[in-house]
């Protein structure tokens, strides 16, 4: 259980919790959680950003919002892919973002709504086609503990 003063903690199965925090940054927007830096890299690519929740579009719960760029050095094409897994059932890994040469794209993910027994990962793989060659998947719904 993850516990943050001025939150309050949703629990859907007795092991499983998120937080929604009263007070976040302008960023998670008014009752989300405080932005979470991530970031991923493969080859001459980096992505990275902010995640963090605000409330459902759905008027209940949670929505997950992910947001950033990826940066490509090289001159191949890469992309970033994310995969949610929903009650420890994973789904295919999606195409969110693809940068060919030299520049930046933007990284924008928003899952909405975002359910506590729900998990995601993120990865940068080279071309734009497929996720048979990646860097290290990152956590998008692991937070940190603060006391």
């Amino acid at each position: 259980m993850i516990n943050r003063p001025g939150g309050r903690v949703l629990c859907a199965a007795a092991a499983v919790c998120t937080v929604l925090s009263a007070a976040g940054p302008a960023a998670a927007g008014a009752s989300g959680t405080a932005a979470v830096e991530w970031s991923a890299a493969h080859g001459t690519s980096v992505a990275s950003g902010t995640r963090w929740t605000e409330p459902s579009g759905t008027g209940f719960g949670a929505a997950l919002v992910v947001e950033g760029e990826l940066r490509n050095s090289g001159t191949e094409c890469f992309s970033v892919w994310v995969r949610w897994t929903y009650d420890f059932v994973p789904g295919p890994y999606r195409k969110h973002a693809t940068q060919c040469g030299t520049g930046t794209a933007p990284v924008s993910v928003r899952l909405d709504p975002y359910r506590p027994t729900t998990t995601g990962q993120l990865t940068v793989c080279r071309g734009s086609a497929d996720t048979r060659d990646c860097g290290p998947a990152v956590s998008l719904t692991s937070w940190p503990v603060r006391g």
